[in-house]
Order: structure tokens, then sequence, then C-alpha cells
């Protein structure tokens, strides 16, 4: 228990609160004489109430008594305006969410005031919020015996609408922090795993082609050129592509030039051709003719006609066999 603290007999200074401090640490050296008690009480005076000690002294000296000290010391520097000075900041008294620090002071004002009963009761009720009164009369119904019951019963209230005040606080915050950590972890994630998505072009490209150079034959054809432990990787999403690790497009399908860690891909072939072969169709080989002589030059246009013209000429004067002549 710390000593109290100095008095220097001031108006301004409450004399009875400081007393009442040195009565009470007093009271834990009951074998401490009278004339120790009043030369430590000394010790505590400043100012005019040194000034008061010091001529107290020398007018009983060692024929002083504790008693008689205390006496004499209340009369001097009680002042009688305390009461009312503690009425007024009674009244104006308010709970501000802190059940504990208003009690304290309202008992300590109220040492001075001695406000009970009705009185007491009153001046609590003004001074609480409706949250605590709704939860006071939820939990304790009737009269209360006396003023203790009373004062304890308006605490528990009071701290029972702090801790769900609190509590409310804090599930509040917590929805709304991790809602924001969710949406920025969600964010992060998809740069991080598609931070080159498709292009317009490409997507246009791919509808012009009908789709012929967006798909693979098969997974090993759009695995290859792929590094294995960038595959294994791939993997673990498994509503991702394998290929190039994003969750934009499937493995069979061609979105992507390069791998989520930079690696270059292949380009996707036209049908299934494999990786490295030309991306353009190869030209259907002509049909071959009967009679073709692949060491003769192809015969052109003129020529045909002028065949055809002499085949019909040549046709018309043929000479008539005699084995069908009737003469």
């Amino acid at each position: 228990m710390t000593n109290p603290e100095t008095f220097d007999g001031k108006p301004s200074t409450p004399f009875n609160v400081w007393w009442k401090s040195v009565t009470k640490y007093l009271s834990f050296y009951p074998e401490t004489s009278d004339q120790q008690k009043i030369a430590w009480v000394g010790t505590l005076l400043t100012g005019t109430a040194k000034a008061w000690d010091l001529h107290h002294y020398d007018m009983l000296g060692e024929n002083d008594s504790w008693v008689n000290y205390t006496a004499d010391i209340r009369t001097e520097f009680h002042d009688p305006r305390e009461a009312a000075n503690a009425q007024l900041k009674l009244s104006q008294l308010k709970y501000s969410g802190d059940i504990r620090a208003y009690m304290t002071e309202f008992r300590a004002l109220n040492n001075y005031f001695r406000a009970a009963g009705e009185s007491l009761q009153e001046k609590i009720d003004l001074a609480m919020t409706d949250a605590v009164l709704d939860m006071r009369f939820a939990h304790y119904m009737g009269e209360f015996g006396d003023d203790e019951g009373f004062l304890e019963a308006t605490y528990q209230a009071a701290l029972q609408v702090e801790k769900k005040k609190a509590l409310k606080q804090a599930r509040e915050q917590g929805r709304s922090t991790g809602s924001t950590t969710r949406t920025e972890e969600k964010r992060r994630d998809d740069r991080k795993k598609d931070p080159r998505p498709p292009r317009r072009e490409d997507r246009q490209e791919a509808r012009r082609d009908g789709g012929r150079s967006t798909k693979w034959e098969n997974t090993a054809a759009a695995l290859k050129g792929v590094p294995q432990q960038e595959i294994d990787a791939h993997k673990k999403n498994q509503d991702g592509c394998w290929r190039c690790g994003r969750t934009s497009h499937k493995t069979f399908e061609y979105f992507s030039f390069q791998t989520v860690q930079g690696t270059a891909l292949p380009a996707a072939p036209w049908k299934a051709a494999a990786v490295g072969e030309s991306l353009a169709p190869a030209p259907l080989p002509k049909r071959p003719r009967e009679n073709d002589d692949p060491t003769q030059e192809p015969t052109t246009k003129n020529q045909k006609i002028a065949a055809v013209e002499t085949m019909d000429t040549e046709a018309s004067f043929l000479p008539w066999e005699d084995s069908e002549s009737d003469f």
C-alpha cells in the first residue's frame, strides 16, 4: 500500500478524501503510538497545513493525543462547501461506457453528499444509458432491499452491455477484415496464375480458323516442350491447364504463349499436327490419268482444240470399204 499524498491546506484540495486515505493507511499499523502517528502526519503536510501543524505542536507538544490531533485538524481544514460541491458533481456525473470508473467516482462523491434510498437510485438511473437500464430490468425484477443490491445490479447490467458491445465490434471488424483479406488474396492468386490472359486477337483468330488451331490431339502433344517440373506444379490445380498453369482454359485449348513461370511454349498446331510441323495443311495430290506419260510435256488448251477439229475433218472424208460396197 502506497503512502497518502501530501496536503497543502488550500480550499481547492479536498481535505476529507485526503484524511480518509491517512486513517486507512494507519489502520495497517495498529501498534503505532499517538506521538508516532502525529509526527508521521506532519511529514505529509505542506504550505498552510505545515504551518498549522508546527503551531499546534508548539501549543501542546508532547501532551497532544491522537484523538485530540484528529479533532483539531478536521476542525481546521474541513470545508463545509465540500458537500455542496460533491452534490453538484454527483448530479453532473454520467455513465460513459466504463462502469468501473463511474462507480468509483460515484462512491467518492457520495461520501460527502451521503445520498441513499430513492435519492441514490434516482441519480444512478439518470446517469445510465437506455441499454444498461434495459439489461438491468430484464434480469432483476422487483424492488431492491438496500442500496448495495441496487448498485451491484446496475454494475452487472452495465458490465454485460459493455461486453456485448465489445463482442459486436470485434465481429464486425473480423468480418470486414476477413472479406477484404479473401478478396485481396483471390486477386493476388489470379494475377499469379494468369499474369497474361488470352489476347483478344488470339481468340478472334481462333474463331476465324474454325477452332483448328486451338485444340491438341492428345495430352502428350499438348504437353510437349513443357518442362516436367512445371507440369507437375500445374497438375496440383485440377481446374487449370497443365500446359501453362492458368485457369482460363483447359489443357487442350490453346490461348497461352508461355507458362506462369515465364517459359515459352510451342505454338498450337493445325488439327493436332505434331509440335514443330508446318501449321498450314498439306495440298491434296492429283489423281493420275490413264496413258499419262510422265516424260511428255502437258498439252496446252489451244493444242487440244486443234486436235479435236482435225479429227472431225478427217472423219468426214473416210473412204468406204469394198466389203461393204454394193457395186
